[in-house]
């Protein structure tokens, strides 16, 4: 059982959309509800272990999954748009962050986000049969495991916000959110290379 946490600790908390725009809303937001985007994360997880876990990877057809990073990646490209025209005004950008990081933001971005099936599938279709893992059991861990994705942005977010007196210039928090908007839109378009060849 050991090595599911572990597998899930090194894909979950790897540099990603969702924690690297966590880590941006606490360089630019010291606001803690942010965590409602964190928690959205978290739970978004746990619905797709529990789903995963009990229907089967049979449900995730290529097909769906390529129809789930479109529409990750249209959402991603939208907030790296705001984000980049909130960068030209600093009370702009804290009242758009603010926006941005709501519970159904982190939902939506986390159950579109094709990497989430990545860490899911080999848990559930490989490692959940081998640890013996099944019936109330996998309810149990899909929980556990939904709350460590959740931890994973929070973690960025305290990151960011212990970073935040480092970086409060303003042309540094400028360069800070395009630098960020950039990086959004280069996942959106990873996003979208995947999806051609999952429905390719």
């Amino acid at each position: 059982m050991l090595e599911i946490f572990l597998f899930a600790l090194a894909m979950m908390y790897s540099p990603g959309p969702v924690n690297m725009l966590s880590l941006f809303a606490g360089i630019t937001n010291s606001n803690w509800r942010v965590l409602r985007f964190c928690a959205g994360v978290g739970v978004a997880m746990t619905m797709l272990f529990v789903i995963t876990g009990y229907l089967g990877s049979s449900i995730m057809t290529p097909t769906l999954q390529g129809v789930a990073a479109l529409g990750g990646s249209a959402y991603i490209a939208y907030l790296a748009i705001k984000i980049f025209m909130a960068s030209f005004n600093k009370h702009q950008a804290i009242q758009e962050g603010q926006r941005n990081f709501s519970f159904i933001s982190g939902f939506v971005m986390q159950l579109t986000n094709p990497k989430a099936m990545i860490a899911v599938l080999p848990i559930v279709t490989i490692q959940f049969p081998n640890a013996h893992i099944e019936g109330i059991s996998i309810l149990m861990m899909s929980i556990i495991l939904g709350a460590m994705a959740g931890g994973a942005p929070t973690s960025y977010f305290i990151a960011g916000n212990k970073l935040k007196h480092a970086v409060l210039n303003p042309k540094i928090l400028s360069t800070v959110k395009r630098s960020m908007a950039a990086l959004l839109l280069l996942v959106s378009g990873q996003f979208v290379y995947e999806a051609t060849q999952l429905l390719g």
